[in-house]
């Protein structure tokens, strides 16, 4: 089966070459696999444009930390394709995190603010915070998630929390896999609140090739389970 890499699009030409690096890692942990890259928005090819060149049935793998479900309704409405779930929560992709923190700078156990997206999906609440719980485990220091949309603490009330605890300022960590807006954003972010330590964005680490890798064996296995049923 196919194994389309769905990701959100960027005018950020950095955006695309980190999109098109994981893919290879991708195909190279799954051999004999076709592997497609498609995007949501802005970059092409599109998703569409991708499905209808398949001539088999496909799994998306949204290349996302985080639910949302504009951006998988397209690939949930073809017939034939199986949408798997999102990257994160992860260790793998938190032992990543981790690495860029300690390349930016942060130190040991500082505190961190993990800075998702966001969604208006009640469910990504609680997946935000276990991906930064799943964090705070591997860095050793205190982790809260940061929204950039929908529902959930925006940044500036993380650091509002973190402050009335008496802590230091945290480093902060964006939890999405390639440069883009919500980069740019977060960046606008952490400096208008006086943020200094910023780590980038996960990119082609092979942890994140693997965490896609792995969505797509349990999507496939997932199908052939229910096709014995």
């Amino acid at each position: 089966m196919t194994l389309v890499v769905l990701a959100h699009g960027s005018a950020n030409p950095a955006g695309l070459r980190t999109v098109e690096a994981v893919a290879a890692r991708v195909r190279y942990r799954l051999p004999g696999v076709p592997v497609r890259v498609a995007y949501v928005e802005i970059s092409r090819p599109s998703l569409t444009d991708v499905l209808s060149e398949v001539d088999e049935q496909a799994v998306v793998v949204p290349l996302l930390c985080a639910r949302d479900h504009a951006a998988v309704a397209g690939a949930k409405a073809a017939r034939g394709v199986l949408v798997a779930n999102t990257m994160g929560p992860e260790r793998l992709l938190a032992h990543v995190a981790a690495e860029r923190l300690r390349a930016a700078g942060a130190r040991g156990g500082q505190p961190v603010m993990l800075v998702v997206a966001g969604s208006k999906d009640p469910a990504a609440q609680g997946e935000a915070a276990r991906a930064a719980q799943l964090l705070e485990q591997t860095w050793g220091g205190t982790v809260r998630a940061a929204h950039l949309t929908g529902y959930g603490q925006r940044m500036s009330e993380v650091l509002g929390g973190f402050r009335a605890r008496g802590m230091p300022l945290p480093a902060v960590a964006p939890y999405f896999v390639a440069p883009g807006p919500l980069l740019d954003r977060t960046r606008v972010g952490a400096r208008s609140l006086g943020l200094e330590v910023l780590a980038d964005v996960l990119g082609d680490h092979p942890y994140v090739a693997e965490a896609v890798a792995r969505r797509y064996r349990a999507a496939t296995a997932r199908r052939f389970a229910l096709s014995l049923a």
